[in-house]
């Protein structure tokens, strides 16, 4: 199968190598390129050239505007499809963003799946991520082969933009984890609890959840752990569900809250942190 990746930040990339990893002919765009060499395949200089032959084209950049931009223009991947290719779209966005899109290639005789996923790079890379998917169960057949070289599962739950929703709520859940798990370390730390000891408890505990495991270095060792997941972005997407919130008429007094404090840490220079820095902010260091 011919793939094209398109945006090759730390998922993006982490994507691409599976790709070619499973054999299939891969090229790869990014804004920057040198970020988009050594990932296994050729180096397009557009968007357009990226996906102009594809079977399938990943998506995965960081917010909406990039994404309309990535879609866009007459070097945007729009410009580059045709029919039967099928485009799936990792990126975190509002789901009206998706559909608007959605009609855009369509418009080509291309298909658009909203296709993002929960994990982390490690997920990618290990090839256990979810996708939540929403759109077309045929486009999605056609697509599967791509998706399956770095996910585990793949849920489609509907219509496009029903992954998008999907995973604004599955961020508001992971996010107020993070506050929870930010929250009870510093407390025990606080009462004279060892911080390893009082890790391997609530890793050990009911809460155990994925999550709890694989940031454990990140919460244990913060100095030394890489840059995941940014508060910056945290506060996006907390936004985009909170938008997502007022449009459906939902109470989320969490995600209000959770959106408080990071725009607290955030207010304190830790916006390019990782979300894990949240303890270091409740610690005053």
């Amino acid at each position: 199968m011919r793939v094209a990746v398109v945006g090759t930040g730390r998922m993006g990339a982490a994507m691409a190598a599976r790709v070619a990893g499973a054999g299939h002919d891969l090229t790869v765009w990014n804004r920057t390129p040198a970020k988009a060499e050594g990932l296994g395949g050729p180096v397009a200089g557009t968007a357009r050239e990226a996906v102009a032959d594809a079977d399938v084209v990943v998506v995965s950049l960081a917010d909406d505007a990039a994404v309309r931009a990535a879609y866009g223009g007459p070097d945007g991947l729009v410009a580059g499809l045709g029919p039967e290719q099928v485009v799936v779209d990792t990126s975190t966005v509002a789901p009206e963003t998706v559909r608007a899109l959605a009609g855009d290639v369509a418009a080509t005789g291309a298909a658009l799946l909203d296709t993002p996923v929960s994990g982390s790079v490690p997920s990618v890379e290990s090839g256990t991520i979810l996708v939540m998917a929403g759109g077309d169960a045929d486009a999605l057949e056609r697509a599967r082969p791509a998706l399956e070289s770095f996910a585990e599962r793949i849920i489609l739950l509907g219509p496009v933009g029903a992954g998008a929703t999907m995973k604004l709520a599955v961020n508001a859940m992971v996010f107020g984890l993070n506050q929870t798990l930010a929250e009870s370390l510093v407390l025990a730390e606080r009462a004279g609890v060892d911080r390893e000891q009082a890790y391997e408890v609530i890793a050990s505990s009911a809460v155990a959840a994925p999550f709890v495991h694989y940031k454990r270095a990140a919460f244990a060792d913060p100095g030394s752990a890489p840059v995941a997941f940014a508060l910056d972005l945290v506060a996006k997407d907390l936004d985009l569900a909170a938008a997502l919130a007022a449009e459906v008429g939902a109470e989320v007094p969490q995600l209000a809250t959770n959106r408080g404090v990071v725009g607290d840490a955030i207010a304190a220079g830790r916006g390019g942190e990782d979300l894990s820095a949240l303890a270091e902010h409740l610690r005053g260091g």
